[in-house]
C-alpha cells in the first residue's frame, strides 16, 4: 500500500510518528484542509505532468495555486499534460488523492513552487488520500529532494 511507503521514506530519518492519517479523505485540497482544520492555500498538492520523454514531472504547489500554461512551457519547453490516473500511479508510485514526492519511483523529476513560499509550514500527502504531514519550507525541500524552486502558477485574484 502506498501509505507505507510514505512511512517507509520517512521512517528512515525518524519521523514516521509526524505522519497524520485520517478517518476521512484528504484526496482533494478542499477535503485535506478541512481535515486538518487549515485554509486550503497550505495544503501542498502534488500535480503531476509528462516529460517529452515520456517520465514524469512532479511539482508540489500551494492548494490556491493553478499552473499558469504559459510560464510551464517557457520552463519545460513543452505543452503542460498531466498524467491520466493509470500513468500517476505507474509513474509515480502512489495513487491520485495520495501523490506526493516521499517514497515515489526513480526518475520521477520534482519541483516545488513558489506559491507555497508564502507559509511556514505546509501540509503535502504522504502516499494515500487519507495522509499528510506538516513540514516547513526547509524540511520539504529536503525530504521532496526537489531539483529546484520554480514559478509555474498563477494566485486568484483576490476578491475588492
Amino acid at each position: 500500500m502506498s501509505i507505507e511507503k510514505g512511512r517507509a521514506y520517512f521512517r528512515q530519518f525518524g519521523m514516521e510518528d509526524r505522519v497524520i492519517e485520517f478517518d476521512v479523505s484528504s484526496a482533494t485540497v478542499d477535503l485535506a484542509a478541512k481535515a486538518l482544520g487549515v485554509e486550503g492555500a497550505r495544503i501542498a498538492k502534488s500535480l503531476s505532468f509528462k516529460r517529452p520523454d515520456g517520465g514524469a514531472i512532479l511539482i508540489l504547489a500551494a492548494g490556491d495555486a493553478r499552473i499558469d500554461n504559459h510560464k510551464f512551457k517557457e520552463k519545460f519547453h513543452c505543452k503542460a499534460k498531466m498524467l491520466t490516473a493509470d500513468e500517476v500511479l505507474e509513474l509515480i508510485g502512489h495513487p491520485v488523492g495520495g501523490v506526493c514526492p516521499f517514497g515515489i519511483n526513480d526518475g520521477v523529476d520534482v519541483y516545488l513552487d513558489d506559491s507555497l513560499k508564502r507559509f511556514e509550514t505546509v501540509f503535502p500527502a504522504v502516499g494515500s488520500g487519507s495522509s499528510a504531514i506538516e513540514l516547513n519550507l526547509e524540511e520539504l525541500w529536503k525530504y521532496s529532494n526537489a531539483l529546484e524552486w520554480i514559478d509555474v502558477t498563477k494566485l486568484p485574484v483576490p476578491e475588492a
